[in-house]
């Protein structure tokens, strides 16, 4: 293939989309130390699996050092754009601008460069890149419409998105374009597009393959999640509706006073709905007592929930599009605390645990509830020797309230 040799670069920059947001600097590291291509978070029956891998052994995208691939954490813009500039070789379309926020020497910036002479990423008014920017899946979607220069015949998105009116205008006629090409990958609901929800690696992954499948560049994968011009979805006209924009009340556990992340982690999480929703007939939506599966991913300067799929009582399972608002409360923790009374009636994140752990030196620490998750980079090299860290902390009984982002449909 035409940009096989920008595959097998000599440097192998680990980082495609192996950053966080909070990093200043790549870690490069030369192959094979990131050369892995099966990741120990990526089973086999993961649903983009086989995005990832190939992508992996094309060298395009790379894991971290110990083994996993992070598919749920979000992507940036300057991380998105070191993916693109490692898949695509296309013409350029523009000359290269210097953007105000995008620093000479920052790590990202030949790739931002380079994507936005390719036609993938232009910045925002005031000649700003804002690359630290959790990127949008319809915002990714658009590049990759833009930069392969797609364009729309006749397709009616309604047709295919039940959340249709969440895209945004500027977004419509290229999401058309992506989807006739069969780059648009909607997982767990093929029909559901979240567009304005951030895009995570898993998701770019998808999208990025999908996008050199359209050009001949890979083979084509077999995946019940990539959206076809076969899909005609039609919402059966009897179903119970809740509109985008209604908010769901919601509760956390019976005694969780707050919920401690780090600011780069992502942690699973079960809601449960408090409240019973009806529509505007009456008829119940969302009984009380459901439960909401998402997870608290970074977001800007805090964390947000982010929805996934809504459990009623009677078992049936729906994926649903509804995020709380970004939560940026911090506390810091000190050295020499007493943990059982700074954080009494808390449950934490793994990897607040962890560095809780180190920078108070309190082992007591596990008689707290810790709720698994992942943490961007290595937080414990990271903090070691310091003697304070801060920890973003959120009151499950007030900031978990979520708002739907596009209609729901029982």
């Amino acid at each position: 293939m035409s940009n096989i040799s920008r595959f097998q670069s000599g440097t192998a920059l680990m980082v495609a989309l192996g950053l966080s947001a909070g990093m200043v600097a790549p870690i490069v590291s030369p192959a094979p130390a990131f050369a892995q291509t099966r990741f120990i978070d990526v089973p086999s029956d993961h649903w983009a699996e086989s995005f990832i891998i190939e992508l992996a052994e094309m060298d395009v995208i790379a894991g971290f050092p110990d083994g996993t691939f992070q598919p749920n954490a979000p992507v940036t813009r300057a991380q998105y754009a070191a993916m693109v500039r490692k898949a695509f070789n296309q013409t350029d379309v523009r000359g290269s601008v210097s953007f105000f926020d995008v620093a000479s020497d920052y790590w990202a910036t030949p790739a931002i460069d380079e994507a936005y002479r390719m036609g993938f990423l232009s910045g925002y008014p005031g000649n700003v890149f804002r690359p630290s920017q959790n990127i949008p899946r319809a915002q990714v979607l658009v590049s990759l419409a833009n930069g392969l220069n797609y364009s729309a015949n006749q397709v009616s998105l309604a047709q295919y998105y039940t959340d249709v009116a969440a895209i945004p205008d500027y977004a419509i006629n290229s999401i058309a374009a992506a989807t006739e090409q069969q780059m648009v990958v909607n997982y767990p609901n093929v029909q559901l597009l979240r567009p304005q929800q951030t895009a995570t690696r898993a998701d770019v992954a998808a999208f990025i393959y999908q996008a050199l499948a359209s050009q001949g560049q890979v083979a084509t994968v077999g995946s019940p999640y990539v959206v076809t011009l076969a899909q005609t979805p039609t919402p059966s006209p009897n179903s119970a509706r809740l509109p985008a924009g209604a908010t769901i009340p919601v509760t956390y556990g019976d005694d969780a006073d707050e919920i401690v992340l780090l600011p780069d982690e992502t942690v699973p999480l079960t809601l449960t709905v408090s409240q019973t929703l009806t529509n505007s007939q009456g008829q119940v939506v969302i009984p009380v007592g459901s439960e909401i599966i998402g997870e608290l991913r970074p977001s800007g300067e805090g964390s947000q929930f982010v929805a996934q799929q809504l459990v009623l009582t009677n078992g049936q399972r729906v994926a649903i599009s509804a995020t709380s608002g970004i939560v940026t409360e911090t506390k810091t923790i000190r050295r020499g605390i007493d943990v059982r009374d700074t954080l009494a009636g808390a449950v934490l994140g793994s990897g607040a645990a962890t560095v809780i752990a180190e920078i108070t030196g309190d082992s007591r620490i596990d008689v707290l509830e810790i709720l698994s998750g992942t943490a961007a980079g290595t937080v414990a090299g990271v903090l070691l020797g310091r003697d304070r860290i801060e920890v973003i902390t959120i009151d499950p009984s007030r900031d978990l309230t979520l708002t739907l982002n596009s209609n729901l449909a029982l």
